[in-house]
């Protein structure tokens, strides 16, 4: 049985993840200066950040539309046997909707919420391509995929909050609070949404070192498999300092570094980084 797996952007998978296990993914839009760009198709988190320090306004991002999905759609529900969409959570975009919408005139396409966003989202999108190559069927992948939605766990230490204030995720108290004190925080995917949680002080590359050994010190429930280091463009010594931390903290399989893409780095900003993983 052949199955094709897709996703939105959203899911910050690398080129040579989606090559490696034939994913496609539909581009979200990001709104900036009065123009509609694509995720990852004609413009860059860098030239967001850019555009945020020269101007002081802040891009917005925009879900796909039912037409995009059905075009998408078309491009392979014919040549494949099923066709699993893996959506960015359905309470931060109207994506999910919209594929639903879209999905309805395949007999063969389904949509599945991910409830969650980024290399979180990423996670069950490798999982659902992992099962399709071992042959399971579109209605096991979706068993699968729902017990697994719950086990993923997803955090980001942000470097500044107002991004992620003028996003509409955090209040102005909290914003400035955390600017003044210059604090990191920590924010993480809870119930479909995301939620501010710890707040760390000193360097970055020191608070990265504590919200890592945070996440993941002393646990018995982590899932030995895969774990996502996704950053928004931070310096090599951060990422580094995220993986030593890693590997004193837990004995994953596989350590897969991504770049979170213009949508997630629209509501995160710069220097943002996270560590993504399942539960037993």
């Amino acid at each position: 049985m052949r199955i094709k797996i897709t996703a939105d952007s959203t899911c910050d998978l690398s080129p040579k993840v989606l090559e490696a296990h034939d994913i496609a993914v539909v581009p979200l839009y990001v709104v900036k200066g009065g123009r509609v760009f694509r995720d990852g198709v004609d413009i860059t988190p860098t030239e967001i950040f850019k555009y945020v320090e020269e101007t002081g306004r802040y891009p917005s991002t925009a879900a796909v539309s039912p037409y995009d999905y059905d075009v998408h759609f078309e491009k392979y529900a014919a040549g494949y046997d099923a066709v699993i969409h893996v959506s960015l959570g359905s309470d931060f975009s109207q994506c999910h909707r919209n594929a639903l919408a879209a999905a309805a005139k395949y007999k063969n396409v389904y949509v599945f919420d991910s409830k969650n966003l980024s290399t979180g989202q990423g996670l069950l999108t490798l999982e659902a391509a992992r099962m399709a190559e071992r042959g399971l069927n579109p209605e096991n992948i979706l068993q699968e995929l729902q017990l697994l939605r719950d086990k993923v766990e997803t955090s980001f230490l942000l470097d500044r909050l107002d991004y992620i204030y003028k996003g509409g995720r955090c209040s102005l108290a909290t914003a400035l609070g955390a600017n003044i004190l210059h604090l990191r925080t920590c924010v993480e995917v809870s119930g479909g949404r995301m939620m501010v949680k710890k707040k760390y002080r000193g360097s970055y590359e020191s608070a990265v070192a504590a919200y890592i050994r945070d996440r993941l010190a002393g646990r018995r429930d982590v899932r030995r498999g895969t774990v996502f280091v996704t950053h928004s463009g931070v310096p090599r010594s951060v990422v580094q300092a995220a993986r030593s931390a890693l590997l004193r903290s837990a004995d994953f399989n596989e350590v897969l570094e991504t770049r979170a893409g213009c949508a997630v780095s629209c509501h995160c900003g710069p220097m943002t980084l996270g560590v993504l993983f399942m539960t037993e």
